[in-house]
């Protein structure tokens, strides 16, 4: 009796394991698919306006493509391996698919794919559940208490890293990809300003706001309507006109947005190609005012073009890794490597390889900068003297005592001295 009890209690225990094995399989791929129909429907059936199902290839099908392998491989997996992928793309999962309802919740409220979206943080969520559950039903125990929570520990020690320089990284480089600013209601730039529309370089949509001259020379304002209104009426109290606009995939223009700036340069190129077609500007007295991001496509533009007179590049700092290793030292070693999965990330998501290091950029400019950035900055500001160095046309700098981009704000006398005399010098005197 005791041994045709033994041969019905293994096969019994066997099929259960079978069960839940098959059970943690349905969850994971469900899990899997859920994100992968967010993925689907981001880039293939409701691309961002302006943008097409054939810009979004790469964005689309590589993650796809990860989604399906991991569903197919999934139940030939040791355990630890497949609570590792679920849990990591369950994280993932649950960014892809909460970033834009989150974000825009709040704003503008749900509509197009983050219904989907929805979706897509659920079944990444059910994916971490799935990926801890088989964590703990397949913990080891057979062994002595001292190398069990030695090597729990190391196990660990081990997730944060991982979490740390490969999840974080990549979601943020998802965020700066799909997050944007919404439309700007109304502006104050000091005087009325019309509305305009005209095409990138790349053939973007991009809607802004002008003020015309009335000293004979216009200043575009960049990046955003929202964030560079005080900077523009600095000039329209000189007498400049000003351009500001909507950086692509933000507020009323088209595209995809990155907040890391990639591309930038095709929105001055339409914006100063739409100036000089004004019979209301001279054509050679355009200058840009940069801030951030902008800074950095002014950059970018000026190395590009000899339309821009002058240009103010404020809180020019990194945006991509080639940036990160301009002051290379042993220490950075860790930021550089967090810096490159972002950028790997940016790329994947963006559809489009990183620009070209500011510093080589900056050893192309002739036209005459004006490079300013803060003690406090941002990621990268401290390039600032290594650009300005490379810059082969008239140049200054300044160092200014506070955080990023906050100069106008924190030293408003000095900082509008500073700039509108560089412009007059630049712009009206030339």
């Amino acid at each position: 009796m005791n041994v045709a009890a033994s041969h019905v209690t293994k096969p019994d225990r066997l099929w259960a394991r079978v069960r839940s094995a098959r059970l943690e399989t349905k969850l994971a791929v469900g899990g899997l698919s859920a994100v992968a129909l967010h993925v689907l429907d981001d880039n293939f059936i409701q691309p961002p306006p302006g943008t097409s199902a054939a810009d979004h290839l790469i964005s689309g099908l590589v993650p796809i493509a990860i989604l399906v392998g991991a569903a197919v491989a999934y139940p030939r997996l040791r355990a630890g391996l497949r609570a590792s992928i679920a849990i990591t793309l369950g994280l993932l999962g649950i960014v892809i698919g909460a970033v834009e309802p989150a974000y825009y919740w709040s704003k503008d409220g749900l509509s197009g794919d983050d219904y989907t979206g929805l979706v897509a943080a659920a079944g990444g969520l059910l994916l971490v559940i799935v990926g801890v559950a088989v964590l703990w039903r397949t913990r080891r125990r057979d062994d002595s208490l001292i190398w069990r929570y030695t090597r729990r520990g190391l196990l660990a020690v081990g997730a944060v890293v991982g979490l740390y320089f490969v999840v974080f990284p990549l979601a943020l480089s998802y965020g700066f990809t799909h997050a944007a600013r919404t439309v700007t209601g109304r502006g104050d730039l000091g005087r009325p300003y019309e509305p305009v529309a005209f095409d990138s370089s790349d053939g973007l949509r991009l809607k802004g706001w002008f003020v015309a001259s009335r000293n004979g020379a216009t200043v575009i304002v960049y990046p955003g309507k929202k964030g560079t209104q005080k900077h523009a009426r600095m000039l329209v109290r000189h007498g400049y006109g000003v351009l500001v606009l909507d950086r692509r995939g933000e507020g009323e223009s088209e595209g995809d947005p990155n907040a890391l700036g990639w591309a930038f340069d095709r929105d001055l190129k339409g914006a100063i190609a739409f100036l000089r077609s004004r019979s209301d500007v001279d054509r050679n007295r355009i200058g840009g005012v940069g801030l951030s991001v902008g800074g950095e496509a002014f950059l970018q533009t000026a190395a590009e073009t000899n339309d821009l007179g002058a240009v103010v590049s404020d809180g020019a700092g990194s945006r991509s890794v080639r940036e990160d290793t301009v002051r290379f030292r042993l220490g950075k070693v860790p930021e550089i490597y967090f810096s490159g999965v972002m950028t790997a990330g940016t790329a994947l998501f963006s559809n489009q390889a990183p620009p070209p290091n500011l510093k080589d950029l900056s050893g192309r400019i002739t036209t005459p900068v004006f490079f300013i950035y803060a003690m406090k900055g941002a990621g990268g500001e401290d390039n600032n003297p290594d650009y300005y160095a490379a810059a082969k046309g008239p140049k200054q700098i300044w160092k200014i005592d506070t955080s990023h981009t906050h100069g106008l704000t924190d030293h408003p006398e000095e900082y509008e001295r500073r700039v509108t005399n560089f412009f007059d010098r630049t712009l009206l005197l030339s």
